[in-house]
């Protein structure tokens, strides 16, 4: 890592202990305002990591918007530069130049406005989950996680300064993506912030059944920097698991909300939470969880975090005081290591997870 890179990554987790981070808000809708052709996404339509070699104006805009709207960081457009995303178009050989493409873009936009008013700005490399549940037998664990492991590489080699691991919904999954980003920060000598966001259904689990406890388990172990929620929901809906990350998670928290449960009219779908009902969610989350990473998902705008950024601009996220509670957790649930006079009875039965 150059200087330069030390000293950002030093002030991000500053900025992380001491005050709340603004991160940026939807990527693929922005995308697809500005109506790249097919020949802008290589006849492959719909892959918009394509766009970073293609036209990296229209993702250079996005980054810019998002600044221009007070954020602190910004996502690079990289959420499908996985080996299952990009299998789907044949182009799996290409994780590591896409990823690394998507970064650079990114790392230009913010240095750019830092060059201007002073102000650091950071850039956060997305790793997204694909479309292959491990669990269920989609693909093999170590196919999964060697390829995130390019995809990190590519995001630290364009200059990420720090890796989010987003919208996961397999905890194998979530794993393999950690443990890739591990293996990327341990082989180029980096040490960034590893941030992981779960996505929690409106059933109140993981897309596989996995309750917000049994993500804590499983994932705080293995050396994470933060743990959040993003995607699936709106802010209302996301409370109770900040509740209980809160009071029980030893690291930093995250919220990227979704502007609401998507409504569904005749001209297709569109998010309802507006600009000043997402900044007074975020603002009451950071007041009552304590939080330090605060950003939108889908149907979020430039907007939207501007308001939020103005809202939460000054605020000291108050000091948790998290009592974690040592336990085991299976796919689905966390059981606490308690003991007592009763035995424990543990059913098993064959299911169609496996």
């Amino acid at each position: 890592m150059s200087a330069d890179a030390r000293a950002r990554t030093a002030a991000l987790r500053e900025a992380f202990a001491t005050r709340v981070v603004v991160a940026d808000g939807a990527m693929g809708t922005m995308l697809q305002a500005q109506e790249p052709t097919l020949e802008d996404f290589e006849q492959l339509e719909g892959c918009n990591e394509i766009l970073n070699i293609t036209r990296p104006d229209i993702v250079r805009s996005v980054h810019e918007e998002y600044f221009a709207a007070g954020v602190d960081c910004v996502e690079t457009n990289t959420f499908g530069a996985n080996h299952a995303a990009l299998g789907e178009y044949d182009i799996a050989h290409r994780v590591h130049e896409l990823s690394e493409a998507g970064a650079r873009i990114a790392r230009e936009s913010a240095d750019a406005f830092a060059a201007r008013d002073g102000r650091t700005r950071w850039v956060l490399g997305s790793i997204g989950p694909g479309t292959k549940l491990p669990t269920l037998g989609h693909a093999p664990f170590t196919v999964l996680r060697d390829a995130y492991q390019q995809n990190a590489e590519g995001l630290l080699a364009g200059g990420a300064d720090a890796l989010i691991v987003e919208t996961t919904q397999d905890l194998l999954q979530t794993k393999a993506s950690v443990l890739g980003a591990r293996r990327a920060l341990d082989a180029l000598g980096h040490d960034l912030p590893l941030i992981v966001s779960v996505t929690v259904e409106t059933t109140g689990t993981m897309l596989l059944g996995s309750e917000i406890g049994a993500a804590l388990t499983a994932l705080e172990p293995l050396g994470i920097d933060m743990i959040g929620l993003n995607c699936a929901t709106g802010p209302a809906e996301m409370s109770e698991h900040l509740r209980y990350l809160a009071r029980h998670a030893r690291i930093q928290l995250s919220c990227m909300p979704n502007a609401g449960l998507p409504v569904l009219g005749k001209d297709g779908a569109h998010y309802p939470l507006g600009a000043p009902e997402l900044a007074d969610a975020q603002e009451n989350f950071v007041r009552d969880y304590g939080l330090s990473l605060v950003g939108g998902c889908c149907g979020t705008t430039p907007e939207h975090l501007r308001q939020v950024a103005d809202r939460v601009r000054g605020l000291t996220p108050p000091a948790r005081r998290p009592h974690p509670e040592p336990a085991a957790a299976s796919l689905y649930q966390s059981v606490a290591f308690r003991q007592d006079t009763a035995y424990m009875a543990i059913g098993e039965r064959t299911n169609a997870n496996g």
